[in-house]
């Protein structure tokens, strides 16, 4: 189960630097974030398999407490059997004794390895856990990376020479209409003095007439 969990991280990254190199129009991160949903289905369902197996594992304790007490009950039958010399009981308890015993050495077998087993699984399920935080920590950087990258790009779109060429021409654009405006208003600031100051003028030589 590791190795398969361990083959789709690997998998996931390879793609992703693919899909980085051939400029897919779908979103590498997408492609990702998909990986990573198949994996977090792969452990959800190994949290229900180790769900189940706990369950059977109770059905074995179930079964073998069962068997221990039937085994006790023809084991003092067996006593009882050869104390009061009754032959064909003491053969029929002991034959089922002998099955009983049997079936709890069977049970206690499948019970010991049911344990070992929930282990070594419940170990592997840690495991995954961790390589499924992995896939989140490796995409947290990539994100990461990626706007970076973008914070990178928009800072060289905006240094480029020619981009700092166009922005100097609308500036030296806007100064000299600035100019203009500034001349014309002090065009029209000398004119209006000047007609000020002829009327003036004018209105005094008619007094004077």
């Amino acid at each position: 189960m590791t190795n398969i969990f361990t083959r789709i991280k690997d998998t996931v990254v390879a793609d992703f630097h693919h899909l980085l190199d051939q400029k897919e129009e779908k979103h590498p991160m997408t492609h990702l974030n998909q990986y990573i949903r198949k994996c977090e289905d792969e452990v959800k369902k190994l949290k229900q398999l180790i769900e189940k197996q706990y369950m059977i594992k109770q059905q074995y304790q179930k079964e073998l407490s069962q068997a221990k007490l039937m085994l006790d009950k023809r084991s003092k039958q067996v006593v009882l059997a050869e104390q009061t010399d009754e032959h064909e009981l003491l053969e029929e308890a002991r034959i089922e004794m002998n099955q009983y015993q049997a079936r709890v050495d069977q049970l206690t077998e499948m019970h010991d390895s049911s344990t070992t087993q929930i282990e070594e699984i419940e170990s592997k399920y840690g495991e995954m856990q961790q390589q499924l935080k992995n896939l989140y920590v490796k995409r947290l950087e990539l994100k990461g990376r990626e706007n970076l990258a973008r914070v990178h790009k928009g800072i060289n779109q905006v240094l480029q020479a020619d981009y700092i060429d166009r922005s100097s021409n609308k500036f030296a654009e806007a100064e000299d209409y600035i100019e203009r405006l500034e001349q014309q208003v002090k065009t029209n600031h000398r004119l209006h003095t000047l007609d000020a100051r002829f009327a003036e003028l004018e209105k005094k030589h008619s007094l004077s007439k």
